[in-house]
């Protein structure tokens, strides 16, 4: 899937900046093309999870064209697209097979078991708020 940009143009002593009309508040910069086109595509991935986390819709990429006639403040700004990898779009569930010392698995099971949640939701839900319960 391809995202367009628009590129505000960099110069000595301010960095390129872009933004993601499909994705709204999602921009990004470097101090150099090749950097705000990295940093795009991390800010575009992080946009879509953090949609997919809070239950939103994500919006289909446009044309390139159609943001163009829509957005004339970016007249003098270039365009490009930001690919992004679908991966960042699956939701799919899938089985995975860890190991982990029993007295390990075995607190997990208790922290999960306190929150009423399952091994797998516990581990998920810590995985995605990225941090650890207090012990």
């Amino acid at each position: 899937m391809y995202y367009p940009v628009a590129i505000e143009p960099g110069t000595d002593t301010e960095a390129f900046g872009v933004v993601v009309p499909d994705l709204p508040g999602c921009f990004s910069a470097g101090d150099t093309l090749e950097e705000a086109m990295a940093m795009a595509e991390e800010a575009i991935v992080a946009w879509i999870e953090t949609a997919i986390d809070a239950g939103q819709d994500i919006p289909a990429p446009s044309s390139i064209e159609a943001l163009r006639k829509a957005h004339k403040e970016w007249k003098s700004w270039a365009w490009a697209v930001v690919r992004v990898d679908p991966a960042a779009l699956d939701d799919t569930l899938e089985r995975v097979n860890i190991s982990l010392p029993r007295r390990v698995l075995r607190r997990l099971d208790a922290l999960a078991g306190a929150q009423g949640e399952t091994r797998s939701g516990f581990i998920a839900r810590m995985a995605l708020e990225g941090h650890r319960p207090a012990a």
